[in-house]
């Protein structure tokens, strides 16, 4: 199978994790949907990434689906509950940590445009969902070892990824040091494997 990505998609490196947490071996394809040349709509209609082509060319989009899928596909690591009130509370982390990240992205995309063009408004509205969202993470997480109990699952991951695309875009919030317990669970992370290997270039 192949992953259609970009290196800083927060989205991009949750499939990347996964993809790694159970040990699944795939090509990666570097294709940015903002450049004029990209080929992402021929992959993926709504021209957004990250993209799963299956070996039957197949494809998969959203990286929900996809950690969805790629779950289902190997038995190492599981890392959706099959049980169903475990399941929910892993993916209601999964959405609100998703929510970070494109509210985050958003801010970013909108400060590439001329300051003039700039809606300071709607900045202000999407760092509000960011430091909510950080705030929700933090009732949630509470003294629990992970996300949602006493084992590493995907919603360690989708926040993991929250967590350094805000390092990555915007160093200048200081989420660490306002939030110590959401800090201490960013540290664990990055010493996994999967996440050493996925950490996005420099900004």
């Amino acid at each position: 199978m192949k992953l259609i990505m970009t290196p800083t998609s927060p989205f991009a490196r949750k499939v990347r994790i996964v993809l790694a947490e159970k040990r699944i071996e795939y090509e990666q394809m570097i294709d940015s949907p903002w450049e004029a040349g990209t080929h992402v709509p021929d992959y993926n209609p709504l021209g957004m990434v990250p993209v799963l082509v299956l070996d039957d060319n197949h494809t998969l989009f959203d990286s929900r689906v996809i950690v969805e899928y790629l779950d289902t596909v190997s038995p190492v690591s599981q890392l959706i509950p099959k049980d169903s009130r475990q399941r929910l509370a892993v993916r209601r982390w999964e959405a609100l940590a998703d929510g970070i990240s494109d509210a985050a992205a958003a801010i970013y995309i909108e400060k590439k445009r001329p300051e003039s063009q700039q809606s300071p408004e709607w900045i202000v509205r999407q760092e509000q969902k960011v430091f909510r969202g950080l705030e929700a993470m933090v009732e949630e997480l509470g003294e629990k070892s992970w996300c949602t109990g006493e084992f590493f699952n995907l919603s360690d991951i989708a926040a993991g990824c929250a967590m350094g695309y805000l390092d990555l875009r915007f160093p200048e919030i200081e989420w660490r040091k306002a939030h110590p317990v959401l800090a201490r669970l960013a540290d664990k992370l990055s010493q996994r494997p999967s996440f050493k290997e996925t950490l996005p270039p420099a900004a």
